[in-house]
């Protein structure tokens, strides 16, 4: 056929309508876009503003609904060629299962069979596309319905499946109504009047059942298919029709459900509730993802077709011709070259196919062989036509595949219906059974640029900004869902761990002791208490307890956050898992704290060990979580566990550290300078004494060592070192009160530290010293908070030794061979290395920094030092005036006096080690003369005559004793010089015969 033979008008056909729909499509976006903005006065654009075009938008108005139909035959023709394609695409439910559509187990004789139809561009078809061309087509043209009945039943059928048409994206055209008030003005259609209304009572009565019983059906049908595929991919080469048929339907089904939501009257208002729609959009998606990561598969199986297959039927066709003019046989030509020169290896080699140039030329073809008049006419080679419809199809297989998704599975419009998509993903949370396809919702937001157009470049930003909100709102409501859901079972199990503390189990010994012995107590009939673990005992399979039930809850929300690793939205990538293990480590950073159950107006806590107890429930629970999504839960461990060993968190908000370093030393060691508890060193812990106001705590349950322990497992060496720095800074005030009470007394106290061989002397200058009780009760305070913080060292030991034994003894063997020429600074840094892992240090690092820091710019370093030398002499000459407190008795079985006064020992020692290191003074030398000066005051008050002066002068002495044995600068021989060792012994009688006689 020659070109000659085609009109003008029909030159090019192919390439007029390829172009004029995209941009139809992009006039269409563009007037859209522009319909929005005028909709917001601050978006409106300002030419349509602009006065001067008033005019022109009046003319477009006016003349844009009028619509001039030519070639009516032609149209209808069109649409009467729908008779075999509609009717079968819009069965029902029921019809569809009887014929196990989208089965590819119903048959397993042929699954591997490739799917073949006669019209295969039609059976991915949109069903709504196919309802659009019917109902306006046959407006336009509506002559034809009352002397076709094809025409009319075609018709018919489509008003009685849906209420209203979309016309572009969330814009709805109302079908019933704009046809009656066309053809209520026209004379003779009464009848059509009539079959629109009977119509609009069908579509309002059971389209909505109808379109729910597809959607059942669907979900059936895709969920088999998907899963088929899953374990046999390659059944995507031979089934692909069947994958875009199933994409195509569901596809409508929706558009369908989403456009009728809001503008259906509803009858029936659960027929557009859906709320297992999510079940089907995941499938959706599943089958979406197979193709993706299938791709190479179908390329390669398709590739063989076109070159094995469709090549070869193609030429016999094309050799059987009657009649085949140039232009024809050369555009079939390159056909048959085309496919037959394809290869595997092309797909093995990543080459990228494109076939758009032969899909074109199809296009032309028919263009060619469809005019009036033409030699070779295509409605004569129905089998040309179908051949190439096939071959069409197969070659987008290949170089078309996300076009393909895009054409049959684009759901986009779900950006311009935000109010519904949000509410159908809440439904979807609400709903148990539906929550494993939640992630079908952040999955939809990567369609929404699909609906972007190069002739609107404006809405882009728009658009992509929509789908990054969206899909970061969804995916933080489903991280918050399963946080909270994992915060119950969290909630369960501190419980559970809670029955089996230790406290819990005295009323069952208590029962115990009583029953062995026959001892009747409590009310008869009392409710034996269960034990723990009696809610595992199940004696029926059926019976669900609340754990149950949020197991399954959170498995199948979490498989839904595992689903994918990531996602890409508009150039941005999402990490589900990311965002539930945010949520989990605020979570987990505000459960840890909330636990503490600290009470500021009362200053009640939690105490460490049932902490520790809670928390480590609830790490168990996390840790159960990488079962259901994979995750590291170390991460969220690490940083939060680590942020708590901290004053503040990340936020700025307290952590345990400062809850439990506050409560013991603004609680517990306030109680103690009060004189309501006691250091028992006997016990290793602060113990409550009988007082008139008994105290809200007991101080033995929050100080021993098992406590210690705890809180040292919680706070781990970095809280356990902020507590001493808050233990050292309250040691150095309590020191620079002390200085200032030296400063004082600097001319007596100067002349006592060299007079102490002189009785009378220092008697008289004694007299003379001010403030004695305020220096020793300041220093018995220092000595308690000394004492606190041994034990927690002591407690930091031993968890490390437990958790890093290696480390520890290394750590501890360096501690103990640094040699004595070594350099301070050297010798310092080796304790504080040693202080950090809890080991004892003769000289505390802690103590020197913070001592350090009262370096005052004012006084000479020879005039600190000489303070710091007075202190130690102040305290020596003042022990004595501890004799005549009556609390200042020794208690064999506490190892300690119940004023604390014992602890002057620790505060003697360390004080004197931290100021002379600072000084660069001789510790031995100053505790040397501090030994000299107490003993000769404690000897003094062996002579004394006063009962009420010398009531406890034996606990008294014993001090000196402690002091050395507490010290390791000081030896027993250097105190046997100072102070005889047989008043050491009778005052160790003394006090435990005095004991003794009192329990008596």
């Amino acid at each position: 056929m020659s070109r000659s033979v085609l009109q003008p008008s029909q030159q090019k056909l192919a390439e007029k309508l390829t172009i004029l729909n995209d941009r139809g499509v992009g006039m269409l976006t563009r007037l859209y876009n522009i319909k929005k903005a005028c909709g917001d006065p601050k978006a409106k654009p300002s030419y349509l503003i602009d006065k001067n075009l008033e005019s022109a938008v009046k003319f477009i108005v006016r003349k844009f609904p009028a619509v001039e139909t030519r070639n009516n035959n032609s149209l209808s023709d069109a649409l009467i060629s729908l008779q075999m394609v509609y009717p079968r695409r819009n069965l029902s439910a029921d019809q569809w299962r009887n014929a196990q559509l989208l089965s590819l187990i119903s048959a397993p004789s042929t699954m591997l069979n490739p799917a073949q139809s006669d019209t295969m561009p039609c059976e991915y078809l949109s069903l709504d596309a196919m309802e659009k061309w019917i109902i306006f087509g046959f407006i336009l043209c509506h002559g034809i319905l009352n002397t076709d009945a094809t025409a009319l039943n075609l018709w018919k059928l489509a008003l009685q499946s849906s209420s209203c048409l979309s016309l572009f994206r969330d814009e709805v055209f109302h079908i019933h109504k704009a046809a009656e008030d066309l053809f209520v003005n026209i004379r003779g259609y009464n009848k059509r009047i009539n079959d629109i209304r009977e119509c609009k009572e069908a579509a309002v009565s059971h389209a909505g059942s109808m379109h729910r019983e597809r959607r059942k059906f669907l979900r059936s049908a895709l969920k088999e298919l998907a899963t088929v595929l899953s374990d046999q991919p390659g059944l995507l080469g031979p089934k692909a029709l069947f994958v875009f048929m199933a994409l195509s339907f569901a596809r409508d089904e929706i558009i369908w459900l989403l456009r009728h939501a809001d503008n259906m009257p509803k009858k029936s208002a659960d027929d557009f509730i859906d709320k297992h729609i999510a079940e089907l959009i995941f499938y959706m998606e599943e089958l979406r993802a197979h193709v993706r990561k299938y791709g190479p598969v179908m390329q390669r199986y398709y590739v063989q077709y076109l070159s094995g297959f469709d090549a070869v039927v193609l030429n016999e066709l094309v050799q059987n011709l009657s009649v085949c003019p140039e232009d024809e046989s050369i555009i079939m030509s390159s056909f048959v070259n085309t496919m037959t020169s394809l290869s595997v290896k092309q797909v093995e080699d990543g080459e990228v196919f494109d076939f758009r140039g032969m899909r074109l030329d199809w296009f032309r073809l028919q263009a060619y062989t469809s005019v009036s008049k033409a030699s070779l006419g295509l409605a004569d080679h129905r089998e040309l036509g179908k051949m190439m419809n096939t071959i069409i199809f197969h070659t987008k297989m290949v170089d078309s595949l996300v076009e393909m998704l895009v054409e049959t599975s684009d759901l986009s419009i779900f950006c311009f219906y935000s109010r519904a998509f949000e509410k159908m993903f809440q439904q979807c949370l609400e709903l148990p059974s539906q929550s494993r396809y939640s992630i079908a919702f952040p999955l939809l937001c990567t369609h929404f640029m699909s609906c972007t157009h190069e002739l609107c470049p404006e809405e882009r930003h728009h658009i992509g900004d929509r789908s990054l909100s969206l899909c970061n709102m969804f995916l933080d409501e489903m991280a918050k869902q399963a946080r909270n859901l994992i915060t119950d079972i969290c909630t369960e199990q501190c419980t559970l761990s809670d029955q089996l503390l230790p406290k819990h189990c005295a009323k069952t010994i208590s029962q115990a002791v009583n029953k062995k012995s026959k001892k009747q107590t409590g009310k008869k009939g009392e409710p034996e208490r269960e034990k723990p673990g009696v809610e595992s005992m199940r004696k029926n399979r059926l019976v669900v307890t609340n754990l149950d039930k949020l197991h399954t809850a959170l498995s199948e929300l979490c498989f839904s956050i595992n689903y994918v690793p990531n996602m890409v939205v508009w150039e941005h990538t999402f990490t589900p898992r990311e965002y539930l293990t945010s949520h989990l480590e605020i979570r987990f950073t505000k459960s840890i704290v909330g636990m503490t159950m600290y009470n500021q107006a009362t200053q009640e806590i939690a105490k460490p060990s049932e902490l520790l107890t809670s928390v480590r429930a609830y790490m168990t629970v996390l840790q159960s979580i990488e079962n259901y999504v994979q995750i590291d839960i170390t991460r969220v461990f690490n940083n939060v566990l680590l942020q708590q060993t901290q004053h503040l968190d990340s936020h700025g908000e307290p952590t345990i550290t400062s809850l439990y370093t506050n409560w013991y030393l603004e609680t517990l060691l306030r109680q103690v300078s009060n004189g309501h508890i006691a250091y028992f060193p006997a016990m290793k812990a602060f113990v409550n004494l009988p007082t008139e106001n008994e105290l809200t705590f007991n101080a033995e349950e929050y100080s021993d060592i098992s406590e210690m322990r705890s809180l040292s497992e919680l706070l781990g060496p970095y809280g356990m070192k902020f507590l001493s720095e808050s233990l050292m800074w309250h040691i150095s005030s309590q020191v620079a009160e002390l200085k200032k009470l030296v400063v004082e007394n600097v001319d007596v106290l100067t002349q006592m530290r060299t007079s102490f061989d002189k009785p009378d002397q220092m008697a008289a200058l004694f007299k003379r010293l001010s403030s004695v009780d305020s220096v020793l009760k300041r220093m018995t305070i220092i000595g308690v908070i000394l004492s606190f913080r041994s034990l927690a060292q002591e407690a930091l030991r031993d968890v490390l030794s437990y958790h890093i034994p290696f480390l520890v003894s290394s750590i501890e063997d360096f501690k103990d061979h640094i040699p004595r020429e070594t350099d301070m600074k050297v010798a310092m840094n080796v304790y504080e290395l040693s202080s950090a892992a809890g080991l004892p240090c003769e000289i505390d690092p802690a103590l020197v920094v913070a001592l350090s820091s009262q370096k005052s710019e004012n006084i000479s370093p020879e005039e600190e030092y000489k303070i710091a030398c007075l202190l130690m002499v102040f305290v020596a000459v003042s022990l004595p005036t501890l004799a005549s407190n009556v609390m200042s008795q020794y208690s064999p079985a506490i190892e300690g006096h119940c004023n604390n006064i014992h602890c002057l020992a620790k505060a003697i020692n360390q004080i004197a080690a931290a100021l002379f290191t600072i000084h660069k003074g001789s510790i031995e030398d100053r505790l040397k003369e501090f030994l000299a000066l107490a003993s000769s005051s404690l000897l003094k008050i062996g002579q004394e005559t006063d009962k009420t002066t010398t009531r406890n002068r034996e606990s008294v002495y014993l001090l000196l004793d402690m002091i050395v044995q507490e010290s390791p600068f000081l030896t027993m021989d250097l105190l046997e010089s100072c102070f005889p060792y047989v008043l050491l012994r009778n005052a160790y009688h003394a006090v435990y015969k005095q004991s003794v006689t009192s329990s008596a």
